[in-house]
């Protein structure tokens, strides 16, 4: 989709949304080309300046379900924004069979996990674990009686996968990516076969769980002065393990370059286990399960061939550097993650 294209759907939606939201007369506007996934504005107007979300990959009813929590946690002092309801109490527009959602503008920026100092990493992870209380409090309905499964591909079904991304790739690579991956996807098929023995047992994780927000990394915080001001994108909230997602925040967050910060991953985990005690066993459990996750998926390469995407093979090659550097040293990242 091209950015006439996307400009061109929000001028026709904004006459409806202005009504509906009661933004008032727009005065600017400002496509936000960083998001991955859904589509987002940022609108200066009479009333207010707004972010606009126009939702491309979740269904309508889960986004309504999902924004309906975020008033709850404002009102604790966890830092969301509360997005506006319509003239009839929607949180989600519908125009021309697409959504939108309006929520306040909040400043800030995006900063990586490497550039906070060891403190602003231990509130972080102090702030994931608050978040993970209010959300007991006020998630969108009742949890389980039992912790979701969770599938533990199989190391076969993810060799069958790579060996069919080989396919995909130029037999006679010529650029550097196209070099690049290939030579990832047999590295990986190596590490399939090396560790075969090594897969978690059962699709059941270890610890306590509840609702979680879904995606809680930097491209999704706000931050100013190095505390978080914001927490976006509410996308993916459901029920995990606490374990996993405080596992995978640290990856994202901490992973940088190909390596593991581990100072930071054990500052991160000390601050959230000084809010929620999560045992040591159940958060070697859910890193043990991540690593596992990472060894045999592939959707950013999958992404970047099907969207013919940069960002998404850019996403590959340094995620499967750090696939390496985590494999051969595992034991240090589980020592990392068991800071307190």
């Amino acid at each position: 989709m091209t950015d006439t294209t996307r400009e061109n759907d929000l001028l026709a939606a904004l006459p409806t949304l202005s009504r509906a939201f009661g933004l008032g007369e727009v005065r600017s506007r400002q496509f936000l080309a960083h998001g991955l996934m859904n589509r987002n504005w940022r609108l200066e107007t009479t009333a207010g300046t707004y972010a606009v979300k126009e939702i491309t990959d979740v269904p309508l009813p889960k986004v309504r379900r999902n924004l309906a929590v975020l008033a709850d946690l404002a009102r604790e002092g966890i830092p969301v924004p509360a997005p506006l309801p319509s003239d009839e109490g929607d949180l989600v527009a519908e125009i021309d069979g697409r959504g939108y959602c309006v929520l306040p503008w909040m400043g800030g920026e995006h900063v990586q996990g490497t550039d906070l100092t060891l403190d602003q990493v231990r509130d972080l992870g102090a702030l994931l674990a608050r978040l993970h209380e209010g959300l007991r409090r006020h998630g969108p309905g009742p949890v389980p009686k039992q912790v979701p499964a969770t599938k533990v591909r199989g190391v076969d079904e993810a060799d069958r996968t790579a060996a069919a991304l080989l396919g995909r790739l130029p037999a006679d690579p010529a650029t550097d990516f196209d070099k690049g991956a290939i030579e990832a996807l047999h590295q990986r098929r190596g590490l399939l076969a090396r560790y075969a023995d090594v897969r978690p047992e059962g699709e059941t994780p270890a610890g306590p769980y509840g609702w979680t927000h879904g995606d809680f990394q930097y491209r999704n915080l706000l931050c100013q002065g190095g505390q978080v001001v914001a927490v976006l994108d509410w996308d993916r909230l459901s029920v995990r393990p606490y374990g996993e997602e405080v596992a995978r925040t640290a990856q994202v967050q901490f992973g940088v370059g190909g390596v593991f910060d581990l100072d930071r991953i054990a500052a991160f985990c000390a601050g959230y286990r000084s809010v929620i005690d999560l045992s040591e066993g159940d958060l070697a459990d859910a890193v043990k399960r991540l690593w596992w996750k990472r060894l045999t998926d592939f959707w950013q390469l999958e992404f970047y061939l099907d969207r013919q995407d940069p960002t998404f093979g850019e996403m590959f090659l340094t995620d499967e550097a750090l696939l390496n550097w985590w494999t051969d040293r595992a034991d240090e990242v589980q020592a990392a993650y068991a800071a307190r």
